[in-house]
């Protein structure tokens, strides 16, 4: 009869995680976001009920990063496919981003747990203002030195740009947040892409998870050098990831997301708060 408790009980966690990385990374695909700012949080506020003990804060930003690798490789082949990724501009934040996220990865353990909770709750409920924000914001008219063009599903031609020092400083910093909080760097990415260099919001998404996939190995490397991943809950979550990751970018492609980013705003100023208490409930 024990026997049989404890297969049920590790039967329902693995679907939770499944479901958890499929929940994450559908969000994650539409917006830009990479899905980590959902496992993240998840892994340590239910570590009990997913796994049975708590998770650090380290293990679940190494798991996150390694997740988030086959989250952003699905979402980028289904753009990809679409034509929607920059893969010029692409590899050129990526000079910066994947270097800063090894450096964000290796200093993460170096957070007390309640310090991180803190930090990482403020950080959520920055990225849901900017969320909000980004809807009533317009893109800066300037002329930028490299010119893009991309044209849309409609035959719509749109024109972009940026300064590559920029352009490298903007990779700079969103991949040493990514490093550190294991979130993918694209809720980051995808604002000051479509409000600083006028991308358009999709091609923004698409290109941003193309390098959050490039930045994830980089950074999940650190960690798992560290000894900060749980491969077992990596391995649980994956399959959820990798139909989440092409599912979403499948229904940003057909949809204007805006239901989507509210549920998501909500989804994250609740999980900040919550993050916000058990820091300092740890301090």
């Amino acid at each position: 009869m024990k026997v049989s408790e404890e297969r049920r009980d590790v039967v329902i966690e693995l679907v939770l995680l499944i479901l958890l990385g499929l929940v994450a990374a559908v969000f994650g695909s539409i917006v830009g976001l990479g899905g980590g700012i959902i496992i993240v949080p998840a892994l340590m506020l239910l570590g009990p009920q997913l796994t049975g003990a708590e998770i650090d804060h380290a293990t679940a930003v190494g798991t996150s990063l390694a997740v988030l690798i086959v989250t952003a490789l699905a979402s980028t082949l289904t753009y990809a496919k679409q034509k929607r990724v920059d893969f010029k501009s692409g590899w050129m934040l990526f000079i910066t981003s994947g270097p800063a996220a090894m450096v964000g990865s290796a200093l993460t353990g170096s957070l007390k747990n309640g310090v991180f909770q803190l930090v990482f709750g403020v950080f959520m409920l920055l990225m849901a203002a900017l969320l909000i924000a980004r809807d009533y914001m317009k893109p800066i008219v300037r002329q930028w030195p490299v010119q893009r063009t991309f044209t849309d599903a409609n035959g719509i031609t749109h024109t972009y740009g940026y300064a590559v020092l920029p352009a490298l400083a903007v990779g700079l910093g969103v991949g040493l947040i990514s490093g550190l909080f294991g979130i993918g760097g694209g809720s980051l990415f995808v604002p000051v892409m479509v409000l600083l260099f006028r991308f358009p919001p999709h091609l923004a998404t698409a290109t941003s998870m193309f390098v959050i996939f490039l930045s994830s190995i980089l950074g999940s490397g650190v960690h798992a050098w560290l000894g900060e991943t749980d491969y077992w809950l990596v391995l649980a979550l994956v399959p959820g990831a990798w139909i989440g990751g092409k599912l979403g970018a499948y229904i940003a492609s057909r949809m204007t997301g805006k239901k989507v980013l509210w549920l998501l705003r909500v989804t994250l100023v609740l999980l900040a708060v919550q993050l916000i208490i058990e820091g300092f409930a740890r301090l």
